[in-house]
């Protein structure tokens, strides 16, 4: 990897994180709830990112993310288990993609499951597309200053070339 002399790479202690050891399978099955459970901390690291331009600064918030969603795993592992699995045991066994769209049962029992427990209801189809505004409690950046070059150098003027040698050769085109 090519760097300049200036590049100081993170610390471990800064990049210590408990890591979702989990199959997507799993991942996926839960995605719209942890979507939805971690819509603020997801926004926010997004919003730094987008903001500061240096990944580095905005550990902290990737780190936030990530302990939502363990937390989001933890609560439907300790409340809807066995909904859960069963869930992503017929999206693993219908379809070499994952998708949900033949396991609707489950989905539902899954859904109601979360509902009934933990006060989560899926999101409407389209939820995570619509236009939001976040709210950050983090400072707004300075504003960077355009860089102003001087006018560029004028191209030089060739010279003057002789008349050719046959006449013009403009009477050829209409």
């Amino acid at each position: 990897m090519v760097g300049t002399k200036n590049f100081s790479f993170p610390s471990d202690e800064e990049l210590d994180q408990q890591e979702i050891n989990i199959s997507y399978a799993y991942i996926k099955a839960a995605s719209v709830f942890l979507g939805k459970k971690c819509e603020w901390f997801n926004n926010e690291f997004m919003l730094c990112r987008s903001e500061l331009k240096d990944p580095r600064k905005c550990l902290n918030e990737g780190k936030n993310v990530t302990n939502c969603a363990l937390d989001g795993l933890q609560q439907i592992k300790k409340n809807c288990r066995n909904e859960f699995e069963a869930h992503v045991n017929c999206m693993l066994s219908t379809s070499y993609v994952l998708t949900e769209e033949n396991c609707s049962e489950t989905q539902k029992v899954f859904d109601g499951c979360m509902k009934q427990k933990l006060n989560m209801e899926r999101p409407p189809f389209g939820y995570f597309c619509e236009t939001k505004v976040h709210d950050s409690p983090r400072p707004k950046p300075p504003k960077e200053e355009k860089l102003v070059l001087p006018d560029p150098i004028p191209e030089p003027v060739p010279p003057p070339y002789p008349p050719p040698r046959h006449g013009w050769r403009g009477l050829f085109r209409n």
